[in-house]
């Protein structure tokens, strides 16, 4: 399950500082339990090639 992250103040200020620094948006989102898949070099590119195919943003976790 994903949530948007429930961020602190201090903590919000570091992230928009960071977006203003790199022109970019940051999306903060928080995992309940989810473990991530370790992928190897070959798997991620494959990956990051369907998130350009696709337009979307991908995350790999352990099934």
């Amino acid at each position: 399950m994903w949530s948007f992250s429930k961020i602190e103040s201090e903590n919000l200020k570091a992230i928009t500082d960071l977006e203003s620094k790199l022109g970019i948006t940051l999306i903060a989102f928080s995992d309940d339990g989810v473990q991530y898949a370790d992928l190897n070099e070959d798997a991620a590119k494959e990956v990051k090639d369907l998130e350009k195919k696709l337009g979307l943003s991908l995350v790999a976790v352990k099934a």
